[in-house]
């Protein structure tokens, strides 16, 4: 049976469901039984959906033009010193 350290090491490859099949199934049966886990699989779920909308939803044109001037100063100015 899988323990929670092992859960862990596999978790990105879990969620992204690039597990062999016997590595898959030990992770099913683990979560089936232990509650700490299943949250930190549902927890880690949720905080991608989150950022991947984030993402999705972008800056406005305005806000990223002035990110980018900030950005593109600060970075000369680093140069200059």
């Amino acid at each position: 049976m899988m323990t929670c350290e092992e859960l862990v090491s596999y978790l990105s490859d879990y969620l992204d469901q690039n597990l062999d099949e016997e590595l898959a199934a030990a992770a099913q049966q683990h979560l089936a039984t232990c509650q700490n886990c299943r949250v930190v699989v549902q927890t880690t779920r949720r905080v991608i959906q989150l950022g991947q909308a984030q993402y999705q939803i972008g800056l406005p044109p305005d806000r990223r033009d002035r990110l980018f001037t900030r950005l593109r100063q600060a970075f000369l100015a680093r140069e200059g010193s």
